[in-house]
């Protein structure tokens, strides 16, 4: 084909994915549509904006879509796009581009959806790949994405169900080896304190083999902090002496999702609210500042529900902790897909408002648009 030009839509939001993808194809960036073949990773948060894009776009293009939003909505996207790669695209997007520019039949690439005749085609799933037959990043430095899949099955969660339950890990030899090129030395993981585990039973043994392998570079090291989390109920005496030992931040990012314990159950998160504060205690018995993630607004929350999420949130402010605050956000693919947000009451909207104006809350916490 005459459309041999390869680009990726870079975008701040999208960064992480394009570093993992550009070492394994040939392609340019691009901030805008250009002619060739155009390559999309984008969340639902995007959707809509690119949609747009596309439409107004007057370019001779293919238009190729990967990410959790087109993973988990082909169907959608394809009324935008040309084709979709589902899930990982480590192996089926050169395998895609290769076949897109010799004009041969897509039906033979695994992981992906096009159309045809007006019918939407899925081709046969792609296994899980091995992270460690693949770079996490090339030209484009990222952090390190050091574990994929979660077992827990979080209703309102895209991972398990791009990436499978099954956790899988890069090696310490892998990992050691891309750290070299960090100035500091940061992750991406659904858990980081699963690292090397199934990740429902923490193995602190792992996680000190490979803070003590990174050690030796004598860089920065950051785990457990953005753009990673870590769950609370592996938080423990002997993971935070690992940290305080062998670790730069002063700070841990921990996924506590809800004061109530009936949302907690119903959503399936696998923990308690106690296991949060308690989570939050031990951080700051070894010195590090407790930044809790928590959600408001899913759908099966009441008015109760809400407050006691609020006085978490009071709990851990008054401990010396920080909140970051989400309001819910169907996602397409999770059992809350259909869901819609239940809107936060003005007690709770108003309180988080203060935080915020206090220095102790980051997030959007509000679909009436409040952010810190």
């Amino acid at each position: 084909m005459k459309l041999c030009k390869v680009w990726f839509r870079w975008s701040s939001k999208n960064s992480y994915s394009i570093a993992a993808l550009m070492p394994l194809i040939l392609a340019s960036l691009a901030s805008r549509p250009m002619p060739g073949i155009m390559l999309y990773s984008f969340a639902t948060s995007q959707a809509e904006e690119i949609y747009r894009e596309i439409s107004m776009a007057s370019v001779d293009a293919v238009y190729v879509a990967g990410g959790p939003h087109p993973s988990a909505a082909p169907e959608e996207v394809l009324e935008h796009f040309d084709y979709v790669v589902i899930g990982e695209g480590e192996e089926t997007l050169p395998e895609l581009l290769k076949t897109i520019t010799a004009d041969g039949d897509p039906a033979t690439v695994k992981g992906i959806a096009y159309k045809k005749g007006g019918r939407v085609v899925f081709t046969k799933r792609r296994p899980p790949v091995d992270l460690d037959c693949h770079p996490p990043f090339g030209e484009i430095l990222a952090p390190i994405e050091i574990s994929r899949g979660c077992p827990w099955k979080c209703a309102y969660c895209q991972t398990p169900r791009l990436f499978g339950c099954e956790m899988r890990h890069r090696s310490i030899a892998t990992i050691t080896r891309y750290a070299r090129r960090l100035k500091d030395i940061r992750f991406t993981s659904p858990n980081a304190l699963a690292w090397g585990s199934d990740g429902r039973h923490a193995r602190p043994e792992k996680i000190e083999a490979l803070l003590c392998s990174l050690s030796e570079l004598k860089k920065p090291i950051y785990f457990g902090t953005f753009p990673s989390e870590v769950r609370p109920d592996f938080v423990s005496d002997r993971a935070m002496e690992l940290i305080a030992k062998y670790c730069a931040n002063r700070s841990l990012c921990i996924g506590g999702q809800s004061g109530s314990p009936d949302v907690l159950r119903s959503v399936g998160r696998g923990h308690s609210v106690r296991q949060v504060e308690e989570a939050c205690e031990l951080c700051l018995d070894h010195n590090l500042t407790p930044q809790v993630d928590l959600i408001f607004g899913l759908p099966m929350e009441s008015e109760e529900d809400q407050r006691m999420t609020m006085h978490l949130a009071k709990w851990i402010v008054k401990k010396g902790g920080r909140v970051r605050a989400h309001h819910f956000m169907p996602l397409p693919g999770t059992p809350l897909a259909a869901e819609r947000p239940r809107t936060l009451t003005d007690e709770v909207d108003a309180y988080l408002g203060r935080l915020a104006l206090e220095g102790h809350l980051g997030g959007k916490w509000s679909a009436r648009g409040r952010t810190a």
